[in-house]
């Protein structure tokens, strides 16, 4: 997963509301609604739901505790509406605080990989599945429906391999760009299994000039320039850093997803009900 620096999360916790409004003008959806949606649930569930108590847990494994992560992460899950807290401990001490305090649902992140997992049910959300999936469906909605129409995913990881499932269930014409070409035969190969058909392209600056919906799931800067983007032009942006140049920023604007955490830890706390 991509690492993401302190100053990429330290202002999500002040800044939940005005983040939700702009995802409801963009989208017609809050980030409640979203995200129950990219889980297959409906926003309103029950109450009992709600209750479950959640803990995130600070990992020092690896290249150690990004500062403002965990509390980032517990704003996002306490905004959606369910008890959320920050352990004081962290790594094994930390799941032994969450469960002794009583949490059904722990959220933990290392260099490898970032979990939420349901204590009680076993099961287990992915951000990179969950994320790829909850930006499929922002740009659904942002799109008004995407049947027959084209989206390119550029990165075949699990975040462009979790969206590009999820277009291809909406009906898309899905086509995958990856600088690894074994990548992009590993996606396709993956979703014919599903039963769904995905193009290969091999040019990515011929493919941003054929694609008004994009899917950008790479870690690359500057990779859709400001000649690429037209006015149909709708991304959802999961990868970090955002890969739109920022001349094209501008242009784009109000037709783009884009956040560092938000999406994707809305979509895992959903899908471990």
């Amino acid at each position: 997963m991509t690492r993401l620096k302190h100053e990429d999360v330290v202002e999500i916790p002040t800044t939940l509301e005005d983040y939700d409004q702009q995802l409801i003008d963009k989208t017609g959806c809050s980030l409640k609604e979203l995200a129950a949606r990219a889980a297959g649930l409906q926003a309103n569930i029950e109450v009992n739901q709600l209750q479950l108590k959640v803990a995130v847990i600070p990992m020092s494994c690896g290249q150690g505790i990004i500062e403002g992560f965990a509390e980032s992460v517990t704003g996002i899950i306490s905004y959606l509406g369910f008890k959320a807290l920050t352990t004081k401990s962290g790594d094994a001490g930390g799941v032994a605080e969450a469960i002794q305090e009583g949490a059904e649902v722990l959220f933990m992140a290392d260099d490898e990989r970032f979990v939420a997992v349901n204590v009680r049910t076993g099961k287990v959300s992915d951000n990179g599945d969950a994320t790829g999936r909850g930006y499929a469906v922002g740009l659904e909605r942002m799109s008004n429906g995407l049947e027959g129409e084209k989206v390119l995913v550029i990165g075949a990881g699990p975040v462009g391999v979790g969206a590009a499932i999820a277009l291809a269930g909406f009906r898309a014409e899905v086509g995958v760009y990856d600088i690894v070409s074994a990548s992009s035969e590993r996606l396709q190969e993956n979703l014919r299994r599903l039963g769904y058909r995905v193009t290969i392209e091999t040019d990515l600056n011929a493919a941003l000039n054929h694609y008004q919906n994009i899917v950008d799931a790479c870690p690359a800067e500057n990779i859709i320039l400001l000649e690429h983007i037209t006015e149909n032009t709708r991304i959802a942006a999961p990868g970090i850093p955002l890969g739109v140049q920022a001349d094209g920023l501008k242009k784009v604007s109000t037709r783009l997803l884009h956040d560092p955490l938000h999406i994707g830890v809305g979509t895992m706390m959903f899908d471990v009900l």
